[in-house]
């Protein structure tokens, strides 16, 4: 490697480059993963207007929550209004939650203050709490006024929350959104429903959708995961696609290091000639070309790997698609596996050179 500097650097730039892109994609797909998946530990449904997908035409009258209260299963019934200034793919999605001020906490219990104050936006009927990432990409701190899809709030705070899309909205009171939006009081987009447990989920949408089924405005009510999963399915079936960028990046990074290899052990033969003239066994020279690869690829691993995290987390982009929101956040996991698979494709792409490297006649390479 340090011979031939320029050959070197520029190997450990393209693999760098390709585990750049592998990051990215990896980071898409668990991303997917986190928001689609079901686990045991999710009780929440959401009741929606039946074959409606658009927030802006999701329209339900509030006081379906009490009658949802008394369907056997369910601990919990919020109303939510929600308005997105885009309901199609973005990767610029704003969007604004509105829920009963007394039911924020119930509503996302995980949530964390970093700054400003819950007195002030209970004082305000126009404030708001911004999720970090919002907050970051918009550059807003508590006291700031900020515009959008018609509604003007004021920064009461700026929350954390471990769900990432809780880090990507603004929450505010459910009739003040509903009033700045036009939607009118009284008219919620959705209901999250809390169940006792998970093995509740099914038996409890059926109630709520038959209860509602020969209603004015008739129900679908599905997992909260579940609900994200068909609504955004455009914005899924585009992220699926990536693995595909994914394979592509990890292909080209073999062929990269292979090729750079092979040039090093061409422009070698004599000495592995000499060396194993000398009594070095051709398995010792052979396991210094799959070292030099496992470097190659550990060092344009961490480099690549780095870079990306470093910029995902410093744009913080975030996906939407019919007012729902993805979250791109790269976390250890993301980079474990990055560098992993790059010190893994360099000693596999090592393999061949190495062998050749075993395999040459020694009085044919002293003769060259």
């Amino acid at each position: 490697m340090v011979r031939h500097r320029v050959r070197s650097v520029f190997t450990i730039l393209g693999v760098a480059s390709g585990m750049f892109l592998f990051t990215a994609v990896e980071t898409l797909q668990r991303s997917l993963a986190q928001a689609t998946q079901t686990t045991a530990a999710d009780t929440v449904l959401v009741v929606y207007r039946q074959n409606r997908f658009c927030p802006a035409t999701s329209r339900l009258p509030e006081y379906y929550a009490n009658e949802i209260r008394g369907i056997s299963g369910v601990r919990e019934v919020i109303p939510v209004q929600i308005v997105v200034n885009n309901c199609g793919a973005s990767l610029d999605v704003i969007t604004f939650r509105g829920v009963p001020e007394a039911l924020l906490l119930s509503f996302a219990p995980e949530i964390q203050l970093i700054t400003g104050s819950l007195d002030d936006w209970a004082k305000r009927d126009d404030g708001a709490l911004l999720g970090e990432v919002f907050a970051a990409r918009r550059g807003l701190k508590a006291g700031d006024k900020f515009d959008a899809a018609g509604v003007t709030i004021t920064v009461a705070g700026v929350i954390r929350s471990p769900f990432v899309q809780d880090n990507n909205v603004a929450y505010v009171k459910l009739p003040f959104l509903q009033q700045a939006s036009r939607a009118g009081l009284g008219v919620v987009t959705q209901f999250n429903v809390r169940v006792h447990h998970a093995d509740d989920l099914t038996g409890v949408a059926q109630a709520i959708d038959d209860r509602f089924k020969s209603d004015e405005q008739p129900t679908d009510t599905r997992p909260e995961k579940a609900f994200f999963a068909e609504t955004a399915s455009e914005l899924i079936e585009l992220i699926r696609f990536t693995r595909w960028l994914g394979f592509g990046a990890v292909l080209a990074v073999a062929a990269l290091v292979a090729n750079a290899l092979l040039l090093i052990v061409r422009g070698r033969v004599k000495e592995n000639a000499v060396l194993r003239t000398l009594g070095y066994p051709g398995r010792a020279i052979g396991c210094l070309v799959v070292s030099e690869g496992g470097l190659l690829g550990l060092v344009g691993g961490v480099l690549g790997v780095g870079v990306a995290i470093v910029f995902l987390r410093w744009q913080s982009f975030t996906f939407g698609n019919e007012g729902q929101t993805l979250a791109v956040r790269p976390d250890g996991s993301v980079a474990l596996i990055g560098i992993s698979a790059a010190l893994v494709l360099g000693l596999l792409a090592s393999f061949w050179p190495a062998w050749q490297t075993m395999t040459q006649s020694i009085v044919k390479n002293l003769r060259s």
